[in-house]
C-alpha cells in the first residue's frame, strides 16, 4: 500500500517538471523552437536576397566581359575619358540637392 503512494507521488511530480518544462520555464521547449524558427525564416529570406544579388552580379560580370560594356560602365559611372577628349556633365535643377539659404 505505501509502495502505491510513491508510485502516484514520482508520476504527479514528473508530470508537473515536464509540463513545467514545456510550457513554464524561460528555456521552455516550445519558445525556443518558436525563436528558432524565426530566426530560420530571417536566414532564408536573407538567404534568397543575396542569391538574386549573387545572380545580379553574374549577369553584370558577363556583361562587362566586353571591352565595349566595360567602357560604357566607366564613362558613365566614374565619368572617367580617353585622351584628348573633354567631358561635360549636365545637371539639370530637378536633380540638384538644393538648399535654400535664406
Amino acid at each position: 500500500m505505501n509502495l502505491n503512494k510513491f508510485k502516484n507521488i514520482y508520476i504527479i511530480i514528473s508530470a508537473i517538471f515536464i509540463v513545467w518544462m514545456l510550457f513554464l520555464d524561460a528555456n521552455s521547449w516550445f519558445s525556443t523552437h518558436r525563436e528558432l524558427n524565426r530566426q530560420i525564416e530571417l536566414l532564408e529570406k536573407q538567404k534568397e536576397n543575396l542569391q538574386s544579388e549573387i545572380k545580379k552580379d553574374r549577369e553584370n560580370i558577363k556583361k562587362f566581359l566586353s571591352p565595349d560594356e566595360l567602357e560604357k560602365f566607366a564613362r558613365e559611372r566614374y565619368f572617367m575619358k580617353k585622351e584628348n577628349e573633354e567631358i561635360y556633365i549636365i545637371e539639370y535643377a530637378d536633380s540638384l540637392n538644393l538648399e535654400d539659404n535664406e
